[in-house]
């Protein structure tokens, strides 16, 4: 495995520590769920047990019996809560449907009553005794079912575009190879290490709310929206994030109730959700289905590239991921025809996961470009290298930066790609059978405004204050890092405060964006200061406590707002109002260049003969990414993605009982992840780039890059390794035996 630190090169920061990093082993990091408050009650969720249908009535009796029950809470007896919309209709909320909103249920696993108690014990006890009578009408589960409502994406989402250039058809004609192939993704869950929790408190009209959220402000106004009160009247404060990845984007159902009861009971109120009940009352990456064509000349050019995509929704909301417009822009594709389209059935509304379109699109993509790399017999590096370019074909628009075939050569160079036998079953090891595959990882350079505070005293110290989000990838450290790196400062000497909805508005934990969109504003923040001092030019210590002596001032405080060019709002306001502004990538709406971070990776896969057992010895990926503000941080989020990948290809997925709609492996028993006798080597190599134009810092988002392409890669090294092309993941041991 490569060193934790690594040796920084051009373009790299120091890789010192994590600010934070003592505290989280040592327990001292508070969570949302630790935070303090007097006196608290505690509240459990019911959630429902049929998959469609309608609540017929409760049996309270049985509930309100158990001593230290303070509250049932239900919707014939909630009180009023107003609409918040979806943020695909410009909202916060990760549905419309409020609340306890009536009878009607949507899903399994829906919130149909809270109970609160004086202890967790006795809620939990009171809300298994709650009675709950059902009407069950028969739902739809999955792909396959009845029931299912399809829809044309771009027909319900008017901003939404299927990518298109050129004549698709004509240029399959003109083919010397065609793949036509289907591929298919499951429902995952993010699965986070800290559960969903909240705790609320009142003083007077004035509400606190300790909440993991990835985006404060956002979770600020739309909860302010449901209670019907301004949102300067709610704070909203998490000092850590425990694991997000998407899942904790969105102002979910638990937030007004949990508020609403320690309203009418006076005194604080904290809720954590189970770890199964957080498969439902949050959301997930949803199943896809894909049919990909690609055609190419012998010499293996581009000729045509079709996409189309099926995404499995609930039918409360409109969401899509769709990330066609990303893999459209991967290389020199002269026709592009596509179609999006979402499948409505009867579940939870899935939501953000870790590179939400990435990772199904690409997979399909990348293992597209394996199969038609065999039928060329031509080596699938040379195939992608072919079809290198330095452009979107689809909006004609150059990229500012890519270094794609650099992380090819890097990367296939420590693997030892040039010793692969490419005729597929030809590598053994004893009864192992040994395959080796290839994907590219990309992910869009994506920003957000962002607004931040910098007060730099005379003494040498300085402070930084905005309502960003460390969701465990290190934000307190590189945040900290920009602000002493402008100010010529030692990091020690530089104090961070995020996670709290009172300091300066930050962008949304998505999106790759954090380090880039705050580092950003940081920077014009410090460059304020320093054109201040008239030390614009650099400062060491004499200068400063000069020009501090000449100003006569103790200290200088400047805020900094930050745009992106990209941006559609252009203005930093919106952040105030809990909007989310995220712009960059493939860039198909406005007149800036195309942005991505690109990575290759290369696994190596063993296969048992007989029993078909699967195991990944080693993996390794060099990445490109501007520059990189941390070397330690950064290899631990690109290490942690490829890890992720791994998982995605051959362990993950949501099982479903298909008549009830009804998640099975709700657990962390049953829902299988990597553990340590999983993965074996991971390599990392940063591969050095320089982008001037991206945003100001010059950094590109890192912490979805590296678990893109994975898949496909472990796909495509299974084929290698068996002759067997599993096209629907995860890859497991009864699909290589049947």
């Amino acid at each position: 495995m490569s060193a934790p630190v690594p040796k920084p090169q051009a373009n790299m920061g120091e890789p010192i520590a994590r600010r934070e990093a003592r505290a989280k082993v040592t327990g001292a990091a508070r969570y949302a769920a630790d935070m303090p408050v007097a006196n608290p009650a505690h509240a459990y969720l019911v959630t429902s047990t049929i998959g469609r249908g309608r609540v017929l009535g409760f049996n309270e009796a049985p509930a309100r019996a158990v001593p230290g029950v303070l509250a049932v809470m239900t919707h014939a007896n909630r009180p009023k809560l107003q609409e918040v919309k979806h943020f695909f209709a410009g909202g916060q909320g990760l549905t419309a449907v409020p609340p306890l909103a009536g009878p009607e249920v949507h899903h399994d696993g829906q919130i149909v009553a809270m109970v609160v108690a004086e202890t967790y014990e006795a809620a939990r006890e009171a809300a298994h005794r709650l009675g709950v009578r059902y009407e069950r009408q028969a739902p739809a589960a999955t792909f396959g079912s009845k029931g299912l409502v399809e829809q044309r994406t771009a027909e319900v989402l008017k901003e939404r575009k299927d990518p298109a250039l050129g004549d698709a058809e004509a240029g399959f004609r003109a083919a010397a190879a065609v793949v036509d192939a289907q591929y298919g993704t499951p429902t995952q869950h993010h699965n986070p290490i800290e559960l969903f929790a909240t705790t609320a408190h009142w003083l007077g009209d004035e509400l606190t709310v300790y909440e993991p959220s990835q985006f404060v402000y956002g979770l600020r106004t739309g909860l302010a929206e449901q209670l019907g009160m301004p949102p300067e009247k709610i704070r909203v404060v998490n000092d850590f994030v425990g694991g997000a990845f998407g899942s904790k984007g969105a102002l979910t159902q638990r937030t007004a109730l949990v508020a609403l009861a320690a309203r009418q009971l006076g005194r604080p109120v904290k809720l954590v959700a189970t770890r199964d009940q957080g498969f439902t009352i949050s959301g997930h990456r949803h199943e896809t289905r894909h049919r990909v064509r690609l055609g190419a000349t012998r010499e293996g050019r581009f000729t045509a590239y079709q996409h189309d995509i099926w995404e499995l929704n609930g039918r409360t909301d409109p969401y899509v991921n769709g990330g066609i417009e990303n893999s459209a822009a991967m290389y020199a594709f002269p026709a592009v025809a596509s179609t999006g389209r979402m499948v409505r059935a009867d579940r939870n509304p899935p939501i953000f996961m870790r590179s939400p379109p990435e990772v199904p699109v690409m997979y399909a993509l990348e293992s597209a470009i394996d199969e038609l790399a065999v039928r060329l017999s031509m080596d699938p590096v040379e195939l992608r290298r072919r079809n290198d370019t330095d452009r979107n074909w689809v909006t004609g628009k150059p990229y500012t930066s890519r270094s794609l075939m650099q992380c090819y050569d890097a990367a296939s160079e420590a693997f030892g790609w040039r010793r692969r036998n490419p005729q597929p079953g030809s590598m053994r090891e004893g009864d192992w059978l040994v395959g080796w595959g290839c994907a590219t990882a990309t992910y869009p350079t994506q920003m957000s405004p962002a607004v931040a505070r910098v007060r730099l005293a005379a003494d040498g110290t300085a402070r930084v204050e905005i309502a960003a989000h460390d969701v465990g990838t290190g934000a307190y450290t590189v945040i900290g890092q920009m602000a002493a790196q402008c100010l010529s400062l030692s990091p020690e000497r530089v104090a961070v405060t995020i996670g709290d909805s009172v300091l300066p508005p930050g962008p949304v934990s998505g999106g790759s964006v954090t380090t880039a969109s705050a580092c950003s504003a940081v920077k014009l923040a410090c460059d304020q200061i320093l054109a201040r001092l008239g030390l614009a030019g650099g400062v060491d210590e004499p200068q400063r406590k000069a020009a501090f002596e000449k100003l006569q001032l103790g200290a200088i405080e400047e805020t900094g707002n930050y745009v992106p060019a990209s941006s559609r709002s252009k203005s930093t306001a919106g952040l105030y109002s809990g909007s989310v502004d995220i712009s960059g990538g493939a860039n198909m709406e406005n007149g800036v260049k195309t942005m991505f971070a690109f990575g290759a990776e290369f696994v190596e896969v063993r296969v048992h003969a007989r029993t078909r057992e699967i195991r990944v010895p080693r993996i390794v990926g060099a990445f490109a990414a501007g520059r990189i503000m941390n070397p330690r941080t950064a290899h631990s989020q690109l290490m942690g993605g490829m890890i992720w990948g791994i998982g995605s290809a051959l362990h993950e997925f949501t099982e479903i009982d298909t008549r009830e709609a009804r998640y099975i492996n709700d657990n962390l028993a049953e829902y299988l992840v990597p553990v340590n006798a999983d993965i074996r080597q991971v390599d990392v190599i940063f591969v050095p780039e320089v982008d001037q134009e991206a945003n100001p810092v010059g950094a590109k988002g890192i912490g979805e890059l590296a678990n893109v392409g994975t898949a496909a890669a472990v796909a495509n090294a299974v084929f290698h390794a068996t002759g067997r092309r599993i096209r629907e993941l995860p890859i497991t041991v009864d699909k290589l035996i049947a």
